[in-house]
């Protein structure tokens, strides 16, 4: 089939994956250009998502012990922070409060939004659950109109799995044009795949998309 979540034996219809992807592209500027800047060695990666698809799992992976957090200035919104090596380079992680699109419905949505706008960002890793991979796409496609690099985590694909929900990795990168990683942090399972894309920043520049 050509449709990244493929039904099970027992009948599963496959979601409406292909006509996610083709109303999001209409949406996009087709003419806008993407950075091409190389992630420096004090790079500054985000991890944004929505609610419970295990960002907070992912963050605490990447950086263990070595994190802090703090409220954002003038704000009541909790970060977390840490560092890494990736690459060779000492990267800083960002854990951002949950949100659901870049137009905000709640404090923490609109801080997490202005912080992504605002902020020195060098890359978006945008973490979202597997079981509901397209109703999570609109956030992705929002975030590459940032014009920010961003690379997706196709996280939880063990619950995913279970329910006969089977991702296309390759697939999925050839409709967005961008990295993709199917994992789950839960069995820590895809960490080292996502590390080595992300080192991909630190050394080339930055993909170029075009639609």
């Amino acid at each position: 089939m050509s449709c990244n979540q493929c039904p099970n034996s027992s009948g599963k219809k496959p979601d409406n994956f292909n006509k996610v992807i083709g109303f999001w592209k209409g949406f996009l500027n087709k003419n806008s250009p993407r950075k091409s800047s190389p992630i420096s060695s004090q790079a500054t990666i985000a991890l944004i998502g929505s609610p419970n698809v295990g960002k907070s799992l992912l963050f605490n992976l990447l950086t263990g012990s070595y994190t802090t957090v703090s409220n954002y200035p003038g704000t009541t919104v909790e970060i977390s922070r840490g560092k890494t090596v990736i690459g060779g380079q000492v990267v800083t992680i960002i854990d951002t409060p949950g949100m659901y699109s870049l137009v905000p419905m709640t404090e923490e949505e609109g801080f997490a939004r202005d912080f992504l706008l605002t902020e020195s960002i060098d890359l978006v890793i945008h973490v979202i659950d597997a079981k509901h991979l397209s109703r999570m796409l609109a956030l992705t496609f929002q975030l590459i109109e940032t014009q920010l690099p961003v690379l997706l985590a196709v996280n939880m694909l063990d619950e995913a799995e279970n329910l006969g929900i089977w991702v296309n990795e390759k697939q999925l990168e050839a409709s967005l044009g961008i990295p993709v990683v199917t994992m789950s942090a839960a069995q820590k399972r895809g960490i080292q795949t996502l590390t080595a894309k992300v080192a991909n920043y630190v050394y080339t520049p930055a993909l170029s998309y075009s639609y």
